[in-house]
Order: structure tokens, then sequence, then C-alpha cells
């Protein structure tokens, strides 16, 4: 088996989810994830500019949708705040477990969230200790619907925790949970000052899904202190980072599952499909 690259959901602005999966169907990838979604209505949905799902929409809906444009769901993103406090205006544990209900219900295997960085005083003050507890607590509950569902929550580098080996790892023991994996973000992980490389080493076995991202030169100076960036518009393999040695080494692992791009512009999305495919994916 070899590793599978989709692509994510978000690749043109002001355009609706059926718009930007005829896209990535058109660029040749059989799967994407459902990348920008919220419980509720949108607004920017009813007059077709925002590609947002609701976590609120029959889910077989979604999955027809997918299935229309000759494209598998390769997981479903649920991004969240897991540092600051819970607030009715947060994404947090409430969409999680929606995320993980709509998984569930179209046999989608994964939702991938992340802790993300604080943005309230409270937040900002919290101990790497009390940091941890944090995102263990806000992820308690939806891990436990995760178990019961069949669907696995994968944690990815976007934070100052979470970018951390030896964090990621605590962060994994406070959970302790069967139902909780990696996604490895080659570039958020960069960026934060953590290594690819580590991680794979030291939890290869968890690592279920991976987001691509290289990075440019003049983002050398800004690393360790900036932590997660959405896309990159950097082609794999003209940057800083050592894509083809986390690739190797993710098949070393036994890693042979879903991966998305995280690229951003058409020449950049093609360039990295291509990269990707002469190392064996597919």
């Amino acid at each position: 088996m070899a590793i599978k690259v989709g692509c994510f959901a978000l690749i043109n602005p002001f355009s609706p989810l059926e718009n930007q999966l005829d896209q990535i169907k058109q660029w040749g990838f059989t799967c994407g994830d459902l990348t920008d979604n919220s419980d509720g209505a949108c607004l920017g949905v009813e007059y077709g500019f925002t590609a947002l799902a609701s976590l609120d929409a029959n889910p077989f809906d979604i999955k027809r949708l997918f299935e229309s444009k000759g494209l598998g769901l390769s997981s479903i993103c649920a991004h969240a705040n897991l540092l600051d406090p819970a607030a009715p205006s947060r994404y947090g544990t409430s969409q999680i477990i929606k995320a993980v209900k709509m998984a569930g219900a179209i046999g989608v295997k994964h939702v991938i969230t992340a802790d993300g960085e604080p943005k309230t005083p409270f937040g900002k003050t919290l101990t790497t200790s009390e940091a941890v507890f944090s995102i263990a607590e806000k992820l308690y509950e939806p891990l436990r619907f995760a178990q019961d569902y069949g669907v696995k929550i994968l944690i990815e580098p976007h934070g100052h925790i979470t970018d951390s080996v030896k964090l990621m790892g605590e962060v994994l023991d406070r959970c302790n949970s069967d139902a909780l994996g990696i996604n490895l973000d080659t570039g958020n992980l960069w960026l934060g000052g953590g290594d690819s490389l580590e991680m794979i080493a030291k939890f290869g076995s968890k690592i279920e899904h991976v987001h691509w991202k290289d990075l440019p030169q003049e983002m050398v100076e800004k690393r360790g202190t900036q932590f997660g960036c959405g896309m990159s518009l950097t082609a794999l393999g003209e940057g800083v980072i050592d894509i083809e040695a986390i690739y190797q080494a993710l098949v070393k692992s036994g890693f042979d599952g879903y991966s998305t791009l995280e690229i951003a512009g058409e020449e950049a999305v093609l360039k990295s499909f291509a990269f990707l495919k002469n190392l064996g994916a597919v």
C-alpha cells in the first residue's frame, strides 16, 4: 500500500464547497478533507461565497457531495482552541463532538484537531502543566464519543505544546485514550521548532494522517516563535524542510494512510502532488 495524497478544500477564495471539490478533482486527486466547518447556519453558504460546511447538516449529504464529485472523504477537520476558556464563540469541545458524530455516521475514520494559540490573557498565562491539562480536559468527552463511534481524533502540531515532541507525549499520556492519535503536520512542527523525524521515531505508530507543507527560507527567523500556519505557497521540495526524508521515515514506520496537501496556488499544488508521487505516493 502507498501513501494516499488528497487536497484541502479551501483552494479558491469566495467559492462554495462544491466548487472546491470540482477543482480538487480536476487536478487529479482522488480524495480531499472537509476543511472549514462550524455548527449552525452560515450566511456565506446560503449566498455561495464560502466553503464552510455545517456540523449540523445531514452527514450523508456531505458524503453524497464528495461521492458526486468522484472523491473520497479522507478526514474531517476540527481544529479547535483548547487553551482558552470555553465560550459559545470558540470552536471547542462541542464542535469536536459534532465532527466525531458526523464522521462516525458516514464512515470517516479521522477527525483532526489542534490545540492552537491562546488569545486571552488567561490562556497566555497557563503554565505548561496547566496547558496540558486544558487540552486533555477539553478532549475528554470528544474522545469518549470517538471511542463509541469508532473514530480516531488526531491531534496535530499547531501550538507551543504540540510542537514539542516531549509535550505531545505528555498530552497523549494525560488523555490516555486509544481513540487519540497524531496528525503529523510537517510545516507546523518545523515552524514551532519541532522535528518531524524525531516525532516519527517516537510516535510513528500513532501517526495516522499527514498534512504536507514546506516553508520558504524567510520563515527560518520565525522558527520557534510562531506556532502553526494554515497553508504554504511553497511547493514541496522547494523550501527548507526535508520532505523526502520525512516521507521515507513515514514509509519505514509503516504509514500508508491518507495525507493532505496544505499548499495554495495551482502551480505549487501540482508541483507538490508530483513531488510526492515521484516518491511513491498515489
